[in-house]
């Protein structure tokens, strides 16, 4: 099946996540890089903007003074247009070309013009990121056509994938500029479906009664969703991450993808064997050290530790329901005290000066606010703070915040987010709206059991995949719907509760059993829908060609 898209003379993929590590969409391409790269080695290039100084580079993007020479040479691009080309310094190690693009301020006027006379894109009222987005796309689109011309690619087969409603201009200049190469456009999440949900209205039980362009208006989305609209329609093949997503496309963006191309994932971050069970036992300590420091509670070995993670959108990823579900443990009786943490990056300031004293000190002493471990720019207007402010847990279940970026440098853990989930014994992710999910994923790579919902994408292929329960996949998917707060936040306890009465063969059964949900969801796995997106791509393209001629 893959043999039949080797032949692609040139795949570009976009991305305001290339050598940038913003979110989610760094996960998937970044770990799909390798496998693209095992296919299609330098025909493989992926554009990312230049956001970077010699001050702060960045440290995913390993510059080169020889890939690309002749046409870094002799390239001609407007004022305020640079190119850096090098590796993306990740498994596979792609080529990336990062783009500098401060000259296409100067003429946004002028193009926002050209895409409305083409294409009807509606940038009136833009604000916020969207001009930002929109020169980086633009200026992604120039180098786009200077590279189809100096490698003399006309006739050839060449895939331009851009990834988000921030490279939908991008897409936009190829299909005026560059009729011969096949467009693909992936919506990731649809921008005015994460503005309903995440300013409160019922997303799914009203679905079929929204207009896209409607609620782009009432929520001032109008130039995201106009851009985005028009790039999903333009585009030679549209896709998305999961049915779920379709769904919402098809009612939102007027267009039902032609492929759901689901993210796949790789196990190389995860230690061997010989290495694992070392990994989780200094995870433990680790976790077990800052709690003891910041709450002056001593926490035993057979603490359960259980995490939820992601963005920072309260409602959205289901934040809510994971603190309401833990007061709901807490009428349950359990087997194992609960160490609970909500590790999720808000508008944090610095590490805790107190707690980074208590850890070097080894002191286990009750600090003030014992509940969090760096401080907040807004700890009066942040949602998860004022909420545990609000809750009592019982005396066995202790919850600590983190809201900062887990790097391995933040100044109270300083491991990675990954070298802490190694040592969890479950997460919980009850998203409210959640095209795929990596998270969960991300936990079952570990051979960490996950809860999850029905309205993830990622919910729904283990669901369609699998049979439900922690022991058939290592996950529990519950069912969610618009009106069901209350049981989704019971089921989540009674799964938790299951977990911490488990005995070490059951435990170890479930492992294994999350182990094998993330093994068939590997790349290797789903690339073959990226397959027939190229084929619809070029199928579509020719077709359009055909009608002009």
């Amino acid at each position: 099946m893959i043999e039949e898209i080797e032949d692609l003379d040139m795949l570009i993929e976009t991305s305001w996540e290339v050598c940038n590590k913003v979110g989610g969409i760094y996960t998937v391409l970044s770990t799909k890089s390798k496998t693209l790269h095992s296919i299609y080695g330098d025909k493989l290039v992926f554009i990312g903007p230049d956001v970077w100084t010699k001050e702060k580079p960045s440290p995913f993007f390993k510059e080169s003074k020889t890939l690309l020479k002749s046409w870094v040479k002799s390239v001609s691009l407007p004022d305020g247009v640079t190119v850096r080309v090098g590796r993306w310094d990740i498994p596979g190690k792609p080529l990336a070309i990062l783009v500098g693009f401060d000259g296409m301020y100067a003429v946004k006027n002028d193009f926002y013009g050209k895409m409305w006379d083409l294409f009807g894109v509606d940038s009136l009222h833009a604000y916020g990121d969207y001009d930002e987005a929109c020169a980086f796309s633009h200026a992604a689109g120039i180098v786009i056509e200077s590279l189809y011309e100096f490698m003399n690619l006309k006739g050839k087969r060449v895939v331009a994938h851009f990834d988000e409603w921030t490279t939908g201009m991008g897409l936009l200049y190829v299909k005026w500029r560059l009729p011969e190469v096949a467009t693909l456009f992936t919506t990731h999440a649809t921008s005015i479906g994460r503005s309903i949900c995440g300013n409160g209205k019922p997303l799914y039980d009203y679905m079929k009664g929204y207009d896209g362009d409607q609620m782009a208006r009432e929520l001032n989305m109008e130039a995201k969703h106009s851009l985005e609209k028009t790039a999903a329609t333009q585009a030679d093949c549209f896709t998305t991450v999961s049915d779920i997503t379709a769904v919402e496309c098809a009612q939102l963006l007027g267009r039902r993808p032609d492929v759901v191309t689901p993210n796949g994932f790789e196990d190389n971050f995860v230690p061997v064997k010989t290495k694992f069970a070392a990994a989780r036992k200094m995870a433990r300590a680790t976790l077990l050290t800052v709690a003891r420091s910041l709450t002056g509670n001593a926490f035993d070995d057979e603490t359960f530790i259980l995490a939820t993670s992601g963005r920072c959108e309260y409602r959205n990823k289901g934040i809510d329901l994971f603190i309401d579900s833990l007061v709901r443990i807490g009428q349950e009786k359990r087997c194992r005290n609960i160490l609970a943490f909500i590790m999720v990056p808000a508008w944090s300031d610095t590490a805790r000066q107190d707690l980074q004293t208590a850890i070097s000190e080894n002191r286990a002493e009750r600090l003030p606010d014992p509940w969090i471990t760096h401080t907040l720019n807004n700890p009066y207007e942040d949602a998860i703070a004022c909420r545990l402010r609000q809750v009592s847990f019982t005396p066995d279940i202790t919850v600590v915040y983190v809201p900062c970026y887990l790097n391995g440098n933040d100044g109270i853990f300083n491991l990675s987010y990954y070298d802490l989930l190694i040592g969890m014994d479950a997460t919980v992710f009850p998203s409210y709206y959640e095209p795929w999910g990596y998270t969960p994923l991300e936990s079952v790579a570990f051979g960490v059991p996950t809860v999850t919902t029905s309205f993830s994408g990622f919910g729904q292929w283990v669901t369609r995949t699998f049979d439900n329960g922690f022991d058939n996949c290592g996950v529990t998917v519950v069912g969610r719907n618009d009106n069901n707060y209350n049981e989704v936040a019971e089921n989540i306890a009674h799964a938790v509760k299951f977990l911490t009465c488990a005995d070490k063969k059951q435990r170890e059964t479930v492992s294994a059993a999350a182990k094998a949900t993330a093994a068939a969801a590997r790349w290797q796995s789903f690339i073959s829908y990226y397959e027939t997106a190229f084929k619809i791509a070029f199928a579509n393209e020719q077709l359009r060609l055909a009608d002009k001629a």
